[in-house]
């Protein structure tokens, strides 16, 4: 891990006894795990437990209580995202370049492409294996080449931080083949990723920390001590048992 903090460009992110409450239900209840800088970190855990809302209280499109906080390796940098579905009318008649425009750029999207961002669409597109479908309507893509457009807006502006929601749920083997180029680029490059994921083999395989979420923390720890099948267990059980079983930090 050494070597990726060293070259990290990416900020940490604390969470701090962050909480959250919507009416009498608890979303959150008093989440704490560090994200360390140029790391892949994934957060799992059951639909419901609160995995999104946590990423939306760091994108700061939730109240919370407690603290949550970035440090940069110097000046804040580009927050990217990339969510899980689009949602839009696939009547529209608008193209991959539309959308794009759109994602990217201040001028109006019927404008057409500026020319400043014209040529970091294009590598974006190519590197997700879209370049070719430019013109397609956005509404005629199947959900992994709307997926793969999702990951590209996420390349631009180059990101320091990246939230990634469930960002392989639409891919078939192709996109999942580039979405983990992608990933080995951004680690390279030493940015931050924040991943949530459900596919337990893929996070295993390639997060550097695991933090299991059920409204609580259940764990953090290393891919191999976090992902046995007792905490499994205890994570997608419909009635998790106390905190104090299975969390706390394994080195």
């Amino acid at each position: 891990m050494t070597a990726l903090h060293s070259l990290a460009r990416g900020p940490s992110i604390e969470f701090d006894q962050v909480s959250l409450t919507l009416g009498r239900t608890t979303i959150l209840d008093n989440v704490s795990f560090k994200v360390q800088p140029g790391t892949l970190h994934a957060l799992v855990g059951p639909n419901g437990g609160g995995k999104s809302s946590l990423i939306k209280t760091l994108l700061g499109q939730m109240p919370h209580q407690g603290q949550l906080s970035l440090q940069w390796p110097g000046e804040p940098g580009v927050i990217g995202y990339v969510p899980q579905a689009l949602e839009f009318d696939r009547g529209l008649p608008m193209t991959v370049d539309d959308f794009m425009a759109a994602m990217c750029q201040r001028r109006p999207a019927f404008l057409g492409l500026s020319r400043h961002y014209a040529a970091a669409i294009g590598e974006a597109l190519e590197r997700v294996g879209m370049q070719d479908k430019r013109k397609r309507r956005m509404g005629a893509l199947s959900g992994g080449e709307r997926q793969r457009v999702l990951l590209a807006q996420g390349l631009i502006p180059a990101p320091q931080l990246l939230v990634l929601d469930e960002p392989m749920s639409a891919l078939d083997e192709a996109g999942i083949q580039v979405f983990e180029r992608l990933l080995g680029d951004w680690r390279q490059a030493g940015i931050t990723l924040l991943w949530i994921e459900h596919d337990l083999e893929a996070v295993g395989r390639l997060a550097d920390r695991v933090t299991g979420l059920h409204r609580r923390v259940l764990f953090d720890a290393h891919p191999q001590q976090a992902l046995t099948p007792e905490r499994l267990l205890t994570l997608f059980s419909t009635h998790p048992r106390s905190a104090d079983v299975v969390s706390g930090s394994v080195a």
